[in-house]
């Protein structure tokens, strides 16, 4: 049964929600128990409802679009777990010093770093991300550089055959990466195979890397692998994740950062 066709048996309410949540990247049962007048237990069988047949996908609090197989529109995605993500910004930002060479990828986390280097000073900044590019542009003491190939309109993201070659003409220190999803064994992964394979090249190309990722991306799906935790040398994220996460960090020497925790 096709997601159209399941939408058509739900309620009024229930399709309110699922549109909202389509729009906005997430619901909240407090938020949506105030919208609609209704109590939170109602909210919760919504959602469960919604989450048996596939259409959105539970996490702490709420619900987010469900998107195993194709990512949230950007500026969905740019609206989910803002707050922590300019947190972990400010964090990442805090562990890349002056005078160095990096590349930072596509991704709404990476853009928040990009936008606490700009008082950095003697940088070298390569990107496949035109909103980075904008982020920096006008910093007089960094020098950006952008790859070549073809753009997404729907992100400002660079991907392809072309990006890939261009990003191995460069060896950096550092190297700022986001994924759409995390898996309990270390797996990172992401939606689009020309995107993965531009991060795949960044990694093999940096020093030392650091994956920015907020809590939601361990609740959520994606079919397209980049690689494995043992690649990372940092991952910086708001919330602790499981107990088998943080013992593979520990194993293969990933320094966690937990920005909620001092």
């Amino acid at each position: 049964m096709t997601n159209s066709s399941k939408a058509s048996n739900l309620n009024q309410r229930q399709r309110d929600i699922l549109d909202y949540a389509r729009s906005h990247g997430e619901v909240e049962v407090d938020s949506l128990s105030e919208q609609f007048n209704v109590t939170p237990q109602t909210i919760r069988r919504d959602l469960n409802l919604l989450c048996d047949m596939r259409l959105l996908q539970r996490v702490h609090g709420g619900a987010i679009a469900h998107d195993g197989v194709s990512n949230l529109g950007y500026e969905a995605r740019s609206r989910l777990a803002t707050e922590e993500k300019g947190t972990i910004g400010k964090f990442t930002a805090e562990l890349i010093p002056d005078d160095c060479s990096l590349f930072v990828n596509i991704g709404t986390t990476t853009e928040q770093v990009a936008k606490h280097l700009v008082s950095h000073v003697g940088m070298l900044v390569i990107t496949n991300n035109i909103n980075v590019v904008n982020t920096l542009l006008h910093s007089e003491t960094i020098q950006v550089m952008t790859a070549g190939g073809i753009v997404r309109r729907e992100d400002g993201g660079i991907v392809g055959d072309a990006t890939v070659d261009f990003i191995r003409q460069f060896k950096v220190d550092y190297a700022v990466i986001g994924a759409s999803a995390l898996e309990e064994d270390g797996t990172i992964l992401d939606y689009d195979p020309r995107e993965v394979r531009v991060t795949q090249a960044i990694i093999a190309n940096a020093r030392s890397v650091i994956l920015v990722a907020d809590a939601i991306k361990f609740e959520r799906n994606a079919p397209v692998r980049i690689g494995n935790i043992s690649q990372i040398d940092y991952l910086v994220t708001d919330a602790r994740p499981s107990k088998a996460f943080c013992e593979l960090c520990q194993e293969h020497d990933v320094t966690l950062i937990i920005t909620s925790e001092p």
